[in-house]
């Protein structure tokens, strides 16, 4: 019997063998220089370790086995390519070692440049390159990068050497510094490695690039990788590869230099040139914003030849991508490098107008004009933009970074940050700069503002991904992060805790709260902008042309309806247009406030029969007018009108503050019999769990007549609106349901009540009549429950907190925040469907309810109706509706539509 030996799997790939449907392997940054490579664009030659591999060494705690043998084979292939041996003391090859997601998350990992340069090899370099200044400048870079990402060293020593040198030469700028100080620098340097390691820093190459291998590797666990992951919900077993390049120098001279590009303007999704570039300097100088940028135009003076290859190089990408390129490059002495291109990150309103222009160009159809958007950019195009007036005064202008509205206290540190956050304070991040450990700040604040950097910084890139405010390059600011202050132009001193006010879509930055107004497509939406109409007319503008035209064609696509939860006749005419098709939680308890809770008191303190229906009958005409108003505003489509679901003792007072008050009454020698009586009753009602006790269905059949008096003010309402022409389309869904009994014996009631009804007024009221699916057992048992409900409507925030074992108004401040650090939530399971455990209970019921009942309607009336994870898994699992609050059924519909058209959910 013959034997076959395994073949070993494969953990690395050259840049020749990938292609950009590689993501899930090789990263993005590794399938995309693979295309590139493939296409015949200048790309570095190099090879990229796949994301098998570092699954393997965060599962494992070491590399694969065959993993170095691998690497060796493809690095000899690399230096026959190039000519020259990795840390060759005459000619060295240097490489770049960097990381690379499937799913962007910039910065958020390590990148190490000029691996291979050693205390030999620099001499090396520096007669190659004809220049003693680049070859030592390179070689303090890998020290000080190497110290930081693969040795912990804390980045701020490496930056006060460096500050103490350009300090002793009497100049701020890196340039100005010269060979010999440069050297004098890497001295320093070592010092500090040797220091802080209890070790020479490394001389071996191949030791370096291996040890900075593993370095990226690790960095898929660091706190602001997870921090970063855990927003954008992207999953945190996928790894990141690691692409090691042959290095390309843009800090050669000035005749070199390295920049980011974009196709479009990543902030309004204008088309045009831009991007950044900086002479003389390597890629991370870029997006650090150590020294301010020029507009990468002005490359068309410093290097024609350059500027015209890469017009044409990104127009290729582009047409090739069919989207919105973001793209790093370098220029070594007049020749272009591609260094990296992915999809680029934009804001959401050059999302909306990029995507409609795509298709205008023939580049996409509406169908994946669709699916480019998402409702979470939906949400934020509703937010307010700023006015003129109020009192702010205005301090400087800097560059819009990323569009929106900020107003906070001015915070200079991230920790700040997000200590004045969790106490419910809005902030505003300021920085000189801000780096990848600024994420939590940044996160936690309104909005971030610095004083350098372009377009292309981490803050700018970052906080467009995130839908934050920004506004970088601020100049005129003069920073000062350690004193917690930034000085304005005019000589004005802005300290912490100083409200500010910054407006990513001009750059502009106030001292003081400037007013706000609502957006443009708020206003569409509103019926105050005709989107048909243009903006020289005081129409529509770009804008709002591409949200109509997209969300048109989201509406023709779904199969999901959308409806509204509304109690008001205000907020169901305010759903309807916003483009609710009916309201689908009508919460009666809401009606029982203000004026109306004496009424409630009277029937909790009811002594029998009498009394209590006297209250009953004080409050049905009023609940009559309530559902009257709200059938009109939702007149021709379905309102579904949730009996009364909270416990009663929610409407009398406080226990404890009502002890108080009758007992310093009778201190002071008042006796209120009323309020003593009030007060049995509600020590009567109190419950230690309210959420699972006298509530919901269990009202109905404990408090006689209350259901009753519910339906027949519906159905009233439903008669006197029809005679007036009206088409009403009531439902009523009995909340809280555990057992068919319980439905069975109140939808009995209900009937008997809409005979009666309706053989007063002549007209057939039918509603429907159906129940929420809100405690496990009733989906668990929906099948049986099925046969008395025409129809289901999930009530997940319930459902959540029963399955979960949940009490959410105590346990999201309790300890959800460690769920979210411990990894054990990646969201909120009250923000976004727990699909394994509340969706398979959605799942269960709602297939055993259609197997029953083969037309029962099945929608959803939780807060996840409004969350656009969770609206592809209610169309997966076919139910007919979600319904939400009303500023969140634009969402809702875009989302929709993207289920029905395959688009991705968030976070995936």
């Amino acid at each position: 019997m013959s034997t076959t030996t395994p073949t070993p799997a494969k953990w690395v790939y050259d840049f020749s063998e990938g292609s950009k449907d590689q993501k899930d392997l090789l990263g993005g940054k590794g399938a995309n220089l693979a295309e590139m490579t493939n296409l015949g664009l200048p790309v570095p030659p190099g090879f990229t370790i796949t994301t098998d591999a570092c699954r393997f060494y965060l599962e494992h705690g070491s590399t694969p086995p065959e993993l170095p043998d691998q690497v060796s084979e493809h690095l000899v292939a690399l230096e026959k390519a190039m000519g020259k041996t990795l840390g060759d003391s005459a000619d060295p090859l240097l490489v770049s070692v960097r990381s690379g997601a499937a799913a962007s998350m910039p910065g958020m990992m390590e990148t190490v440049l000029n691996v291979g340069l050693n205390d030999e090899s620099v001499e090396g370099l520096a007669a190659q390159s004809g220049s003693d200044r680049f070859a030592w400048d390179s070689y303090r870079r890998l020290i000080q990068m190497f110290g930081k990402t693969v040795q912990a060293i804390d980045g701020e020593l490496f930056d006060e050497a460096l500050d103490a040198v350009k300090a002793e030469q009497g100049t701020d700028l890196d340039l100005d510094l010269d060979a010999e100080h440069l050297r004098d620098v890497v001295g320093r340097f070592k010092a500090i490695v040797r220091e802080h390691t209890g070790r020479d820093f490394p001389q071996d190459p191949r030791e370096q690039m291996d040890l900075a291998i593993n370095a990226v590797f690790d960095s898929w666990n660091s706190d602001r990788a997870i921090l970063y992951r855990r927003r954008e919900r992207i999953p945190g077993d996928a790894g990141t590869a690691v692409n090691v390049c042959s290095m390309v120098f843009g800090n050669l001279g000035m005749d070199s230099g390295t920049g980011v590009a974009f196709t479009r303007d990543p902030g309004s999704g204008e088309q045009g040139v831009y991007g950044d570039y900086l002479q003389n300097a390597q890629g991370e100088d870029v997006v650090a914003g150590i020294r301010n940028t020029v507009p990468l135009v002005d490359l068309a003076d410093i290097d024609r030849g350059a500027y015209d290859e890469l017009m044409g190089i990104m127009a290729r990408l582009e047409s090739h991508y069919r989207d919105l390129c973001d793209i790093e490059f370098t220029v070594e002495r007049g020749k272009l490098w591609m260094l990296q291109t992915r999809v680029g990150k934009r804001t959401a309103g050059a999302a909306f107008r990029i995507a409609t222009q795509l298709v205008d160009e023939g580049l996409i159809d509406m169908d994946e004009a669709v699916r480019r958007v998402t409702g979470d950019q939906l949400a934020q195009l509703m937010f307010p933009r700023f006015v003129s007036g109020g009192n702010a005064t205005q301090l400087t202008q800097g560059m819009n970074a990323s569009p929106g509205a900020a107003v906070g206290k001015a915070v200079f540190s991230s920790e700040r940050a997000v200590e004045e956050a969790q106490k419910g304070e809005a902030v505003v991040l300021v920085r000189r700069e801000t780096n990848p450990d600024d994420l939590a700040g940044m996160i936690a604040a309104q909005g971030v503002l610095t004083s350098r950097g372009g377009k292309t910084s981490h803050a700018a890139v970052v906080a467009r991904g995130m839908g934050k405010t920004c506004v970088c390059g601020a100049e005129e600011l003069q920073v000062d992060t350690k004193a917690g202050r930034f000085t304005a132009p005019d000589g004005t001193v802005v300290s912490e805790g100083d409200v500010i006010s910054i407006d990513g879509s001009t750059g502009k930055v106030w001292l003081g709260e400037v007013p706000v107004e609502p957006s443009s497509v708020v206003r569409y939406f509103e019926g105050e902008i005709d989107p048909e109409s243009t903006e020289a007319d005081g129409g529509a503008d770009d804008l709002v042309r591409s949200v109509h035209r997209i969300l048109t064609h989201a509406d023709a696509a779904r199969r999901l309806d959308v409806r509204t939860n509304a109690d008001t006749p205000e907020d169901s005419a305010r759903a309807r247009r916003f483009g609710a098709r009916g309201v689908g939680l009508c919460r009666t308890e809401h009606m029982f406030l203000g004026d109306r809770r004496q009424l409630v008191e009277k029937l909790i303190l009811a002594e029998g029969d009498e009394q209590r229906q006297a209250a009953l009958d004080a409050l049905e005409p009023l609940q009559k007018q309530d559902f009257l108003e709200i059938f009109e505003a939702m007149d021709g489509l379905p309102v579904t009108v949730r009996l009364l679901d909270p416990p009663l003792h929610e409407f009398l007072p406080d226990l404890t503050e009502l002890s108080v008050r009758v007992a310093v009454a009778e201190a002071e020698g008042h006796h209120d019999e009323g309020q003593l009586r009030l007060l049995a009753a509600v020590r009567r009602m109190h419950e230690s769990n309210p959420m699972l006790g006298l509530r919901g269905v269990r009202l109905g059949l404990v408090v006689p007549g209350l259901f009753a008096m519910q339906v027949r003010a519906i159905a009233q309402a439903a008669c006197e609106r029809t005679k007036a022409g009206g088409d009403p389309r009531p439902e009523i869904m009995i909340p809280l349901v555990g057992a068919v009994q319980e439905l069975e014996a109140i939808r009995e009631e209900a009937e008997r009540v809409l005979g009666e009804v309706c053989r007063d007024c002549g007209i057939d009221v039918r509603p429907l009549i159906g129940t929420m699916i809100e405690v496990p057992r009733a989906a668990l048992t929906a099948g049986e429950i099925a046969e008395y409900a025409e129809f289901f409507s999930f009530g997940t925030n319930d459902l959540t907190q029963m399955t979960w074992g949940f009490s959410r108004d105590d346990v999201e401040a309790a300890f959800f925040h460690q769920y979210l650090d411990k990894g054990i939530f990646g969201i909120s399971p009250f923000e976004s469907l727990d699909r394994d455990g509340v969706g398979r209970l959605v799942r269960i019921g709602a297939e055993a309810g259609r197997a029953a009942r083969p037309d029962l309607k099945l929608g959803i009336c939780g807060e996840h109706g409004g969350d656009p994870d969770s609206v592809h898994f209610f169309h997966e699992v076919g139910l007919d509706y979600v319904s939400c609050s009303p500023f969140r059924v634009p969402v809702a519909r875009l989302e929709a539509g993207r289920a029905a058209l395959g688009g991705e959910p968030a976070g995936t």
